[in-house]
């Protein structure tokens, strides 16, 4: 069945080139001649062998439709990069119209991916209605079997569904899916298993269990069943254990960034845009509040000091300057406490707003810090802090923001007790494993409507 599929899905890509070659020389020319055809011959025939390799044709299920338009899109682009190579090789570039060559590409890209996701569609709401279903029996235990559980029962179409469910630690906390039969004895679930014709079996279980996972491994290894692996790294990983490939070995990161490469990409611009935007509109007050500081006390207009950034790199921070100038302890970093003297009256009002945070806009666009990330302390608080508050040092593995997830739910502002640092830091981490444009668009607009009243900022 899957090799049927596979067919038709290479003899649809075949027609959907050939047809974006036809509809673009309808809008380019009356008719084409051989030297077009050839071109299109010699591109479908390259699809076929690079589709395969980005994994068009791999099974959807369970992917997202993000996915798969960017493997159709990157692979085809591959394909008429190939094509243009061959023209200019054959030094022929100037016999094809460059026009031309764009339609078909943009077209059969077009429908390509338009009808991949049709058929998404399609297959999702069959598989919501409970059809073209893959049942699955889970051995596993605890949280971590409920998790996958639970993550099937919330999307549905991805044609999974729950049919049994094999408990390895009887004496372990129940499983909480009464719906669900579950074994206890190995026997018992393998019978089942073969006699429900079950597709799949996922063994939801920590590394520990190797006697588990190689008896059910072997139980299953003369079957037609699909075993697959997700274990349970919790006490392992502090960003619960994504997965990679590196030299075309599968990796489970363990101790690394949360935040694929490609994602942080993506913020960066975003982050320089919104710096670069903020910078022109705030100028007049940005001009007022330097003029206002430099009133207020004599020094300079801002406050400078070294901070870590991404990956332990020291930086220059920029502040309005919000207290009188005054001579430091070296080696020791005095934080504004309630009613400190050295804070003027003018500084007072732009910590109790953030306002002497807008110079940071600075930063950003220096590339140096992010809108959204963990807030960077001093060096003397970073040194102090991180051998005794677990976590801390993987704050530095995104760039530093102006505002973060610690700061939206009240925690900034002085830290007298170490359990002030650990919140801070466990709501930096959260941030960290939960990132998303959209939960930086919701700290943005928190921080424009909470930042104008805070009663720990003084």
């Amino acid at each position: 069945m899957r090799g049927l599929q596979d067919l038709w899905a290479r003899v649809f890509d075949v027609g959907m080139i050939v047809l974006g070659a036809l509809i673009a020389s309808q809008l380019r020319f009356e008719d084409v001649g051989r030297l077009y055809w050839a071109f299109v011959a010699f591109s479908a025939a390259l699809a076929l062998l690079v589709f395969p390799i980005f994994g068009v044709y791999e099974s959807w299920r369970g992917r997202s439709k993000r996915s798969l338009i960017r493997q159709v899109a990157c692979a085809w682009a591959l394909v008429q990069i190939g094509a243009m190579a061959l023209m200019f090789s054959l030094h022929m570039v100037n016999l094809v119209s460059r026009l031309w060559f764009g339609y078909w590409t943009i077209l059969s890209g077009i429908v390509m991916i338009g009808g991949r996701l049709w058929m998404h569609a399609v297959l999702a709401r069959m598989r919501t209605a409970g059809m073209n279903l893959h049942q699955v029996a889970i051995a596993g235990c605890g949280s971590h079997c409920d998790d996958i559980i639970r993550k099937i029962e919330t999307a549905p179409t991805t044609g999974f569904r729950a049919t049994a469910i094999y408990n390895i630690k009887p004496g372990a906390a129940p499983l909480a899916h009464p719906e669900i039969p579950v074994f206890e004895a190995h026997d018992a679930f393998a019978s089942f298993v073969r006699e429900q014709d079950l597709d799949e079996v996922w063994l939801a279980l920590p590394l520990t269990e190797e006697a588990a996972i190689l008896k059910l491994v072997n139980e299953f290894r003369n079957d037609l069943v699909n075993v697959r692996f997700m274990p349970d790294v919790r006490t392992l990983s502090l960003f619960e254990g994504s997965v990679t490939n590196l030299l075309g070995l599968p990796t489970i990161n363990l101790l690394a960034s949360p935040v694929p490469p490609s994602a942080l990409i993506k913020k960066d611009l975003f982050d320089r845009l919104f710096a670069a935007a903020a910078l022109f509109a705030l100028a007049p007050v940005m001009i007022a509040i330097a003029v206002a500081v430099k009133i207020s006390s004599s020094g300079p207009v801002f406050f400078k000091q070294r901070r870590k950034g991404v990956d332990g790199r020291v930086f220059t921070i920029y502040k309005f300057r919000s207290m009188r100038v005054h001579q430091q302890k070296a080696g020791v970093v005095e934080q504004a406490k309630r009613g400190d003297p050295r804070v003027t009256r003018v500084g007072a009002f732009l910590r109790r707003t953030s306002l002497d945070e807008l110079p940071q806009f600075i930063n950003v666009l220096r590339g140096e810090m992010s809108v959204v990330g963990p807030r960077p302390h001093a060096i003397e608080h970073d040194n102090l802090y991180q051998p005794i508050v677990q976590g801390y040092i993987h704050r530095y593995r995104i760039k530093p923001g102006i505002t973060g997830w610690a700061q939206v739910n009240g925690f900034r502002g002085e830290t007298e007790r170490v359990e002030k640092m650990e919140q801070r830091v466990a709501h930096d981490l959260y941030y960290l494993r939960n990132w998303s444009f959209r939960l930086d668009m919701r700290i943005i607009l928190a921080t424009i409507f909470k930042g104008l009243r805070h009663t720990n900022a003084y």
